[in-house]
């Protein structure tokens, strides 16, 4: 059989199910013009795939086999693929609207196999008794626990496998015309500018967090406590299989790990609801307020201006990085959504631009969770208090401070005072938008009435 193995988010070798299938074989990865046009050159993301993508074809090498390099859309792609007349397309699974769509129109022109990689559970794997899906997280992670007792896990083994012969140097550009360029292999020859990124292999990764994994429930809210797995940004481009992470975590035998596994459980869920319910992408799933559309306010945010030192910390912590800590995350998207009644979509999307391990299914569920227009069961009067929050998680004022230089005289116990930021006169930097208490009140009766008018 002659098979197309498109890799995707999978950008690995070891334990890759694409190589586990015999036969003669065509390697591909394309950088899609249908996603790339719509990013910026200095894009975060685009530098790292290039990177892994390039190791990949050094790995694949190494085993006997090669990478061919499109640079177009997966339509024209394939469609200039068709004279080498290939049994199917062998790729892994995808569930966000442009994926399914993409790879509906492929199967149009080639038999299209999904081989289940991404997440640990196939979509239709962990259903309720009526084979429909569960919207609660609690009993979806028990019922998924247990089948995991069971689940086949291993690694998978290299097949033999034949290199189908074709040109496989540089970068082939294929435009909606048909038309091949042979480009030279280099990220300026996509039209990006390479970012420097430090780049740690993902088992080293893994290895430190074994080493921290006993402090990872109690420790891994607290801003300068590096005890989480660092390790969403390989699970999102498949640097690293989630079974490899599984088996690691799991042969420890050790009750600390729960809180970690109940995580990778909790990515498969969104996962999951995000491809049972489509609509969620865009929509609310629960009727209610969806905010105030406000291009001032939003500005304020998206340059972290806001004058709440943890939220404006946040904001700069993901765009010099691309990363942001989780519970500055939760602590910025409730401001975003409650105090400055902002729409989730536009929060969701501004993650979507700038964060290095964005994953469309966590992102949409976790801005609705914060929103409180979500699956969650907890009602929309959940409001973070962000003072509060980095008085707990930051005590000392060490991230705000990091991110946030102009702050670094100010004695830290006021960089969690609402009132003091009010009064003070902080040059370079302003005072808080809006009177949290005050705009919780207002969020609470806004989302109510919202709720309520709608029933």
């Amino acid at each position: 059989m002659r098979r197309i193995l498109w890799f995707r988010r999978d950008l690995r070798i070891e334990d890759n199910p694409l190589l586990s299938l015999d036969g003669e074989v065509l390697p591909i990865f394309i950088f899609d013009t249908n996603i790339l046009d719509k990013l910026t050159k200095q894009d975060k993301r685009v530098s790292f795939i290039f990177g892994y993508v390039s190791k990949l074809k050094q790995d694949l090498l190494a085993c006997g086999l090669e990478l061919k390099i499109f640079f177009g859309s997966p339509k024209d792609v394939f469609a200039s693929l068709t004279s080498h007349k290939m049994d199917e397309v062998v790729a892994c699974g995808d569930y966000d609207s442009y994926a399914k769509q993409r790879d509906l129109e492929i199967s149009q022109k080639l038999h299209f196999r999904y081989i289940k990689d991404t997440y640990i559970f196939k979509p239709d794997e962990v259903l309720k008794e009526d084979k429909t899906p569960y919207l609660v997280f609690t009993p979806y992670y028990k019922k998924a626990r247990l089948l995991l007792e069971s689940k086949n896990i291993e690694a998978t083994s290299q097949a033999e496998q034949k290199l189908i012969p074709v040109e496989y140097e540089g970068i082939t550009k294929i435009d909606a015309n048909g038309v091949s360029t042979k480009l030279p292999f280099s990220l300026e020859s996509l039209g990006f500018e390479m970012q420097k990124l430090k780049i740690i292999h993902p088992h080293a990764k893994l290895e430190k967090f074994k080493q921290n994994i006993q402090n990872y429930k109690q420790m891994r809210d607290f801003l300068n406590e590096d005890v989480g797995s660092n390790l969403s940004v390989d699970l999102r481009f498949g640097t690293i299989s989630t079974r490899a992470v599984l088996r690691s975590v799991l042969s420890l035998k050790n009750l600390e790990c729960e809180p970690f596994i109940r995580q990778l459980i909790f990515r498969d869920f969104y996962a999951y609801l995000l491809f049972h319910m489509p609509r969620l992408e865009t929509q609310n799933y629960k009727p209610s307020f969806n905010g105030i559309e406000d291009r001032e306010k939003y500005e304020f945010f998206c340059k972290a201006q806001t004058g709440v030192p943890i939220v404006d910390a946040g904001v700069r912590e993901l765009l010099q990085t691309g990363k942001m800590h989780n519970r500055v995350r939760m602590v910025t998207a409730s401001f975003f959504t409650k105090d400055l009644l902002l729409p989730w979509q536009w929060g969701e999307e501004f993650f979507a631009e700038h964060l290095l391990d964005f994953d469309k299914a966590s992102n949409v569920l976790s801005w609705q969770w914060s929103a409180g227009t979500g699956v969650d069961p907890q009602p929309y009067f959940r409001v973070f208090n962000p003072y509060l929050q980095s008085k707990k998680f930051d005590k000392d004022a060490n991230y705000i401070k990091k991110y946030i230089p102009e702050l670094t005289h100010v004695e830290s116990k006021y960089l969690h005072d609402e009132n003091y930021l009010l009064g003070a006169t902080i040059q370079g930097y302003p005072k808080p938008m809006v009177h949290h208490k005050e705009a919780a009140k207002i969020a609470v009766e806004k989302f109510k009435h919202g709720v309520e008018g709608l029933r």
